[in-house]
C-alpha cells in the first residue's frame, strides 16, 4: 500500500476546515495512519520548499506556513498518492474542478488549503520528513474488504 503526506495549511486551520478535509479522504476509503498538529520551523520549511528557494515568493510561503500550526497527516491506500491529488484538485485553486477540496473551498495558489505529495518518491521523502516511524501506525482496517476487491490489495 502506498502512503502519502497531506499538510492542512494555515488557511484551512483558520477557516475550521480540518475535520471536513480529513473526512473527504476517509470517505474515499483512505486509511489515516498518522496525524499531528505542529508548528513548522524555518529549517523544516527550508527543506520542504527547497525547490522554491530561488523563487521571489519563497519568503511569503514560509511566513504563511508559520502563521498558525498545520496538521500533518499520513494516509495509506492503493494508488494513494494519485487519489489524494485528485481529491485536492490543482494547485491554482480558482481553476480546480468542482467537487475537489480546492475547487469547492479555495481561490488562491498559496492559500489553497492543503499540500499533497506530488509523486510516490516525493511522498516517501515527505512522510519521513514530517513523521518519526513510531508516529505511524499499522492497524487492521475492518472496512478494507468493502473498499478494495481482493485483487487490489
Amino acid at each position: 500500500m502506498e502512503r502519502t503526506l497531506i499538510l492542512i495549511k494555515p488557511d484551512a486551520v483558520q477557516r475550521d476546515l480540518i475535520g471536513e478535509i480529513i473526512t473527504k479522504f476517509e470517505r474515499k476509503g483512505l486509511k489515516l495512519v498518522g496525524i499531528k498538529m505542529m508548528a513548522l520551523s524555518d529549517e523544516l520549511l527550508d527543506e520542504h520548499y527547497s525547490h522554491l528557494r530561488s523563487r521571489d515568493f519563497f519568503t511569503e510561503i514560509k511566513t504563511f506556513m508559520r502563521s498558525t500550526p498545520v496538521i500533518a497527516c499520513c494516509f495509506e491506500g492503493v494508488d494513494c498518492v494519485d487519489t489524494v491529488r485528485l481529491l485536492c484538485g490543482i494547485t491554482k485553486a480558482r481553476e480546480a474542478a468542482p467537487g475537489t477540496i480546492r475547487g469547492d473551498q479555495a481561490m488562491s495558489v498559496q492559500a489553497n488549503l492543503v499540500h499533497a505529495s506530488d509523486s510516490l518518491e516525493t511522498a516517501e521523502v515527505e512522510v519521513q520528513r514530517f513523521f518519526k516511524p513510531e508516529e505511524l501506525f499499522e492497524y487492521e482496517d475492518v472496512l478494507n474488504p468493502f473498499i478494495y476487491s481482493s485483487r487490489e490489495k
